[in-house]
């Protein structure tokens, strides 16, 4: 079983149970799907980010009061912020099978999460060696949400790219972005490496790092 179909498993909640050659199927038949209709697209930019106290960092426009983030953020210099889509070509036809075929509308959404996952786990593992031809280390991504880093950031830092116009993502009234299969994200840029794996904190058991984040229920 390759990454992401460990990754549309996991999503799919199986944990340790054992997953039936059917589902197995579908899952391979979803990706199949996905690809020839996903619309990959990202854009970031970076900015010099300033510690203020109580919490407070300013990255550009974008000013949050975070004490999760800023552990993530500990002894960085620049912060790069991002945006990344699976476009809407992805929830066409997620929308199209849950009104036809709801078991496969599950296991669509999960491989999609996981589609978006693979994708700027590549993307970020290529921006690691341009990074480091410059001097800085990466940190696991942080997005709007992950502990006590509100979500309602996450309008600041779609225009801060001009993420509606560049790759076609905006958001609701309700903070939800659309298309949905897709994510904004920080990664701070520092000049001293750690350990910590590219796709952040949920792959990685030691609990006492000073950059974990905490997760909501």
């Amino acid at each position: 079983m390759d990454t992401r179909t460990k990754e549309a498993v996991r999503y799919l909640g199986y944990g340790n149970h054992a997953i039936d050659d059917g589902t197995l199927a579908l899952i391979g038949d979803s990706f199949d799907e996905l690809k020839r209709v996903a619309g990959r697209r990202i854009v970031y930019r970076i900015f010099d980010v300033l510690f203020k106290d109580n919490d407070r960092m300013e990255m550009g426009m974008l000013a949050v009061t975070s004490r999760d983030l800023r552990k993530n953020l500990t002894g960085c210099e620049r912060v790069m912020v991002l945006g990344a889509t699976l476009g809407a070509g992805v929830d066409l036809l997620m929308r199209r099978y849950s009104l036809t075929d709801m078991a496969r509308a599950v296991v669509m959404q999960a491989c999609a999460a996981a589609m978006l996952e693979e994708y700027l786990d590549e993307w970020q593992e290529e921006i690691r060696h341009q990074m480091s031809a410059q001097g800085f280390y990466l940190r696991p991504r942080f997005s709007p949400g992950y502990g006590d880093f509100s979500v309602s950031h996450q309008e600041m830092i779609l225009r801060m790219l001009d993420a509606p116009k560049r790759i076609g993502l905006s958001m609701t009234d309700g903070n939800m972005l659309t298309p949905t299969k897709s994510v904004t994200a920080l990664i701070g840029l520092g000049t001293h490496g750690v350990s910590c794996p590219v796709m952040g904190c949920e792959s990685c058991g030691k609990t006492d790092c000073v950059y974990r984040r905490r997760t909501t229920n």
